[in-house]
């Protein structure tokens, strides 16, 4: 590889003097024996290339063929721009910026390329000298005056090269995360084929058979959070809330301590992030249960409070069962408390408020009371109209559980 090297200008910046029809008649003469020597010129930029630049020396032993032909095509169009500079110019440009995007997508560092594109050019510059000085040694002051011309165009096509190189790593870039937004949206939507798992792990570099849970995430800022160092998660954006597969083995899932520290990271976060709403399904086996762990990780959300929280859904399913069927819990609410529900609204919502509140506070009047601003006396009172209108006594378990299910089925249906 080298660049092309010879530009149609009349002055030399070495030293003022123009490099006139003698000076570019010299470099002519000396690039056309360079045409017959491109298979010994393409065999020491390779070995220089193998010498010095270790990203080469791995691609010239993976496939040196393939190389050689690069390199060789590059040093040709570099001697045909010697010899006809008007004629060749885009095309060697053509060439570099090829060059350029081909090697991003086989993911060569810029800076090597760069390199090799340098060596390239000094490789010919030191052939016309050799060439000069073997035949004609009294024109070699001919060929200084277009020094400056050939490295300027050696840094020309650096930039025809980088220029390529980076526009290719966008495209590649852009087409990687793309492929992975796709594959994780068909794992999420459970259309993913059990043949397609392995090339599916592999892409967005989780385990295939891994343990998981699926994260929803919604409202507030800064959302997805940062998770902690190690913890591997692919991100998918979706209409109402983010969308998390979690790899639990990274969290030591034995025992379900995994998800119990995940569900603590989220936690944490939706206590620092106003309006943050955070469901996280069970664990699950292998990626091939992802799909249904994210409707298990919605059914989760949906029974979040609105002012924000974590809901882990392996403890809350007696709520969950309330909101995977709907119709069945708004029948549930309006059976139970159709009553209290009647009332008007001022009464309706602080006898709804005052029962949420003693259940929250798992039966303690006391705490209760200091959650509403009132006296123990006056949250009992109010429990027992709750009672009254109901039908249910807050003694009784299986009215307790009724109770507890409908007003879970209310907030829902009015969330």
């Amino acid at each position: 590889m080298s660049a092309h090297l010879v530009r149609p200008r009349s002055r030399s910046r070495t030293g003022g003097a123009p490099a006139g029809p003698d000076a570019v008649a010299v470099l002519r003469r000396a690039a056309l024996p360079l045409l017959e020597r491109l298979p010994e010129l393409t065999d020491r930029l390779l070995a220089e290339l193998r010498e010095q630049e270790p990203a080469y020396r791995a691609a010239i032993e993976a496939d040196c063929p393939d190389v050689r032909r690069e390199v060789q095509r590059s040093l040709g169009h570099s001697v045909a721009s010697l010899l006809d500079p008007a004629r060749s110019r885009e095309a060697a440009r053509a060439c570099s910026a090829r060059i350029g995007a081909e090697r991003a997508a086989r993911g060569t560092p810029l800076d090597a390329l760069l390199h090799a594109f340098r060596l390239g050019g000094s490789l010919v510059w030191q052939a016309l000298v050799d060439e000069v000085t073997g035949r004609s040694p009294e024109d070699a002051r001919l060929l200084v005056h277009l020094a400056a011309d050939v490295w300027d165009f050696v840094d020309e096509h650096c930039i025809c090269v980088a220029e390529a190189y980076r526009r290719a790593e966008r495209e590649l870039t852009w087409r990687r995360e793309n492929r992975r937004r796709l594959l994780a949206a068909a794992l999420l939507a459970g259309a993913t084929r059990i043949a397609e798992l392995p090339d599916v792990a592999a892409a967005l570099g989780l385990p295939e058979r891994g343990r998981y849970a699926v994260v929803l995430v919604a409202g507030g800022r800064g959302v997805p959070p940062a998770l902690p160092g190690g913890l591997r998660a692919v991100w998918h954006g979706g209409p109402h809330a983010e969308h998390g597969i979690v790899a639990l083995d990274d969290l030591g899932d034995r025992d379900g301590l995994g998800i119990a520290h995940l569900a603590a990271v989220f936690r944490d976060m939706t206590d620092r992030t106003a309006g943050a709403r955070v469901g996280i399904s069970p664990a699950v086996d292998g990626l091939a249960a992802v799909g249904g762990a994210r409707g298990l990780a919605e059914t989760a959300l949906r029974i979040c409070p609105a002012r924000g929280g974590t809901v882990l859904l392996a403890e809350e399913l007696p709520a969950a069962l309330v909101a995977a069927a709907p119709a069945l819990g708004g029948l549930l609410a309006d059976r139970v408390l159709g009553p209290l529900l009647a009332l008007p609204p001022a009464d309706r919502a602080l006898l709804l408020d005052t029962l949420t509140a003693w259940l929250e506070c798992e039966g303690s009047a006391q705490r209760a009371a200091a959650r509403l601003y009132c006296h123990r006396n006056t949250v009992l009172n109010r429990l027992r109209r709750c009672e009254q209108l109901t039908g249910r006594g807050l003694t009784r378990p299986t009215d307790l559980v009724e109770l507890t299910l409908a007003l879970t089925a209310h907030r829902l249906q009015h969330a």
